[in-house]
Parts: structure tokens; sequence; C-alpha cells
């Protein structure tokens, strides 16, 4: 076993397969010799990060031979290799196997108990101004945005379309069927009950998509003086709370296919997935959750009865007072949620008595973590300066 001192790492011992490293904290790290081998830095483009090496370019089985570690760096050398291999410390306790370093936009935040949070107070909030102008305000917000599921901006010009300058700074936004923007106001015979004045239980957009909008954005041009109240959900939260009471439902609702369907004169649309979709880590990934959508199922008999139940079961726990989140937008409010996440829903109103108008426009996943991620970046290196 060996010592350097300074930095994190305390001591470090190897064996022909694996580097052991003790870090001053107190925890330990193994890295196994292929591992080690097959992310060699030398292999990797200095531009792009992209690997230049095919798994099948790797030895099968390469024996460390000697390890050693000055500075800011360790280095590692193979017995049937001349040249040795250089990783730096810090990139090491980043990428530890099985407990590494993890971006804080795969972090979540969960808060079933959505009753005892105030919108104002409890989430994410920032005007449009401060938003645009303040990095360092706008990464928090975005932060919290990936985190918990919402966020709100207020301060947006109450005027059609200024849903698309909002949003800009955070990703890109999805052309469909609906339209770059589309707008949530009664309509005579809708295609859509969500242009209509009745109020709408806790769901997910267009789970009949594939792959569903990853995030959802609403502004407020007109609100509506009585009723029209928006209601919010921790989607996740509910399913982790499910997957604690009753197992045997979560399971159920995990493993059933659910085929959702949407049909207009422009449209037809339709994609198959479970309630409550589960990573390849067994964490909750996505829930997708619309019954206005829900095509007849395709169930074998004897398993109709326990599906329901789940089902049954779980669209209980959505009108569960407790879980849910009340807040009223008023003109030139502005929220924003993951729609894999966080169900959203309404209080009935009267268009007749009372105008209701809001706009909205779907952002792909991906490009709201990449510009997360980004902003992180950005503002991580003014700090540095």
């Amino acid at each position: 076993m060996s010592t350097m001192p300074g930095g994190d790492l305390k001591t470090f011992s190897f064996t022909p397969e694996s580097l052991r490293i003790e870090w001053q904290g107190g925890e330990r790290s193994e890295y196994a010799s292929l591992w080690l081998r097959d992310n060699r830095p030398v292999d990797r483009d200095v531009q792009s990060g992209q690997r230049l090496v095919d798994v099948v370019d790797l030895p099968a089985a390469p024996r460390i031979r000697a390890v050693a570690a000055a500075g800011d760096s360790v280095t590692v050398e193979w017995g049937d290799e001349q040249v040795p291999a250089s990783f730096d410390i810090r990139w090491l306790r980043e990428h530890s196997p099985g407990g590494g370093h993890r971006p804080p936009e795969l972090s979540i935040t969960f808060w079933l108990e959505g009753a005892t949070l105030e919108a104002s107070r409890d989430l994410a909030w920032l005007s449009l101004p401060v938003f645009r102008s303040d990095s360092t305000r706008r990464l928090a917000w975005m932060t919290r945005l990936v985190q918990e599921g919402i966020a709100f901006v207020s301060e947006v010009p109450s005027t059609e379309h200024a849903i698309l300058d909002a949003v800009a700074p955070l990703g890109l936004v999805m052309d469909t069927n609906y339209g770059r923007v589309f707008d949530v106001r009664s309509v005579p015979q809708p295609e859509n009950l969500a242009y209509s004045d009745r109020g709408l239980g806790l769901h997910t957009d267009n789970p009949y998509r594939d792959p569903v909008p990853g995030f959802q954005a609403l502004h407020c041009l007109i609100a509506s003086r009585e009723g029209g109240e928006n209601i919010f959900a921790d989607g996740f939260a509910i399913a982790e709370h499910l997957r604690r009471t009753d197992p045997k439902s979560f399971a159920t609702l995990t493993e059933t296919p659910v085929l959702f369907r949407y049909r207009s004169k422009d449209a037809e649309l339709f994609s198959e997935k479970p309630l409550i979709q589960l990573s390849t880590r067994g964490d909750v990934r996505a829930v997708h959750y619309n019954n206005r959508s829900i095509a007849p199922l395709q169930l074998a008999p004897n398993t109709v009865a326990a599906f329901y139940a789940a089902y049954r079961g779980f669209a209980l726990l959505l009108r569960e007072p407790r879980f849910q989140v009340h807040t009223k937008l008023h003109d030139g409010d502005l929220v924003v949620f993951d729609n894999r996440r966080t169900l959203h829903g309404r209080t009935g109103f009267s268009s007749a008595r009372f105008g209701r108008h809001l706009q909205g426009c779907y952002l792909t996943r991906d490009s709201v973590l990449s510009e997360t991620a980004l902003l992180r970046r950005r503002v991580e290196r003014d700090r540095a300066r």
C-alpha cells in the first residue's frame, strides 16, 4: 500500500486485476484493470472527448504491473504494454464505479405532500427580467426545475407568443400537431377537452406520442376571475409511495403495456407504454397517466382484475388532496414542468362569464438538461476567473 500526501487521495494499493483507492474522507473505490484500460485518456479525442477505440481493440484481460501517484495524477502500467496511462485524480473520484459523481441534473427532490406547499413560497420563482439577466440565479432556478419538476416565471408580457421568447434560454421547442404554440381556451366542439370549460383531473400530456414531450410551459395571458385554478402533483413521489404501500400494484403498473391513442382530422397518434416506467436501475423514470387518451386495453382475461385494481388504486392516489398543490396563475405568470413527472390539472370555469386564455409549448427533455449543464459550466468558469 502506498500513501500520497495532499489532494483527495489518501492511500492506494493494487493487484493485477484492480486498483484500490482510499480517499481522505475514508471512502474507498475500486477500479477494475479492464475498466481502467478502456478509459485511457489517450484513447479519447482531445476536442470532442469521443472514444477512439472499440471494445474489440482492448486486451481481453489486461494485468496491472505497476501504479504510481504524483501530484494530481495516478499512473498505471500494464504487463503486456509499453505505454502507461495517466489518470487525473479528480476524474477518478468523479467516475468511481458504483458510486461516482452524478450531475445535479440527475438528482431528484420529491414533494409528496403537495398540500403542505405554497407555490409562491416553496417552489422556484423568478421574474423574467432577472431570469434573463442573472445567470447565477437562472442556474439555480433551472436546477430546481429539473430536480423538483416544476418552476415559475413572473412578469412575462401578456401577449401572444411571448412564451417563445421567455423559454428560449431553456431549450428547444417541439413542433407538434397542436403547433409550435398552442392555445388553451374554450372553443366550440373542441377536439381536445383541454379546450373546454371543464375541470381536468391530474394527467400528463401526450402519452400517445413517442417520445412524449419532455417539459411543458404554460403562459397565462388572461386569468379567469372565477375557477380555472391550476393543480400539480409529483408523479414520481406518488409512484414511490405506491411502491412502499402496495408493491404488488406498483409492479403491475410497471409491467403492463398500455396503449394510448389520439385521433383528430389531421393526426393519428398512438404509443404503448406502462403507466409507471422504470429505469434500468429500477428508479421511476416516467409517469404516463392520461385517462382521456387510454385506448381499449389488450389484456388477457385473467389479468384484467389485477390491472384495474392497480390502475384504480393509483388513480385514487392522484385524487388525494394531500398530494396536490393548488395555485392560480395570474396574467403574465408562466409555469414550466417536467411532463414525464409532474401531473397537472385544473378546476372548471365559465368562459361565458370570464375569459381565460393560456398559451403553451413543449420543450425536448434532452435540450433542457443540456442547457442547464452548459449554464452550470459557464457559471463555474466565471467564478474561477
